[in-house]
């Protein structure tokens, strides 16, 4: 999927340490990792579920304890989820999923480096979105919603952060052609030591 071809960019690159993230699918995050060994660079598999917002506290805090010294300069917010199905039968549990993972998936991890970002007066924060969130689509208000806002926060979250040399930016992907996300979202971006890419998946978003 996309989160595994970002991976694969970066791991290109030599630069990064990467950290990967997954929810459910141990055996796509270990392949993950191992394609970026094998092309010379190092990572690390986390797991915890970027909806759930004391787990990424959790899991983040541990990590950041274990590693004080580092620091994540680009943070690729790749998750989310779809429960397909028209709006007048759409129940709560279906919106608040798909909101949940998307929009406030971005807000946990994000929120959680945002201060060390700063700080460190350099960063990348690259939101993958769909062009469901910029069109809309039918049967996929909720996905469409969260893309959306999506879209919306990454640009006011721009204007927050440009003073300090971060930038926020966001990719629509409208098909899963692997290699061709992974060429949009990290051309030109250049890092010194850590990335987080979440939501990594033996399939597309």
């Amino acid at each position: 999927g996309i989160g595994r071809a970002i991976c694969i960019k970066l791991a290109e690159e030599k630069n990064y340490h990467i950290l990967i993230n997954y929810t459910s699918n141990e055996a796509a995050a270990k392949e993950t990792l191992a394609k970026v060994e094998e092309l010379g660079s190092t990572g690390e598999i986390l797991k915890f579920d970027v909806g759930n917002a004391e787990e990424t506290q959790k899991i983040l805090t541990e990590w950041q304890g274990n590693n004080p010294k580092s620091v994540v300069e680009v943070i690729v917010n790749n998750a989310g989820i779809t429960r397909d199905g028209l709006f007048m039968w759409m129940p709560s549990e279906d919106w608040n999923a798909v909101i949940n993972t998307s929009l406030n998936g971005f807000f946990n991890v994000t929120n959680f480096f945002i201060q060390k970002l700063l700080r460190n007066k350099y960063g990348r924060i690259i939101n993958m979105v769909s062009v469901s969130g910029v069109k809309g689509t039918a049967g996929q208000t909720n996905y469409s919603a969260a893309k959306g806002a999506l879209v919306g926060a990454t640009k006011a979250l721009a204007q927050e952060v440009a003073k300090s040399a971060q930038n926020a930016a966001v990719a629509a992907q409208q098909t899963d052609e692997e290699g061709q996300a992974a060429k949009r979202v990290v051309a030109g971006s250049i890092v010194k030591i850590h990335a987080l890419v979440n939501d990594i998946r033996s399939s597309g978003v």
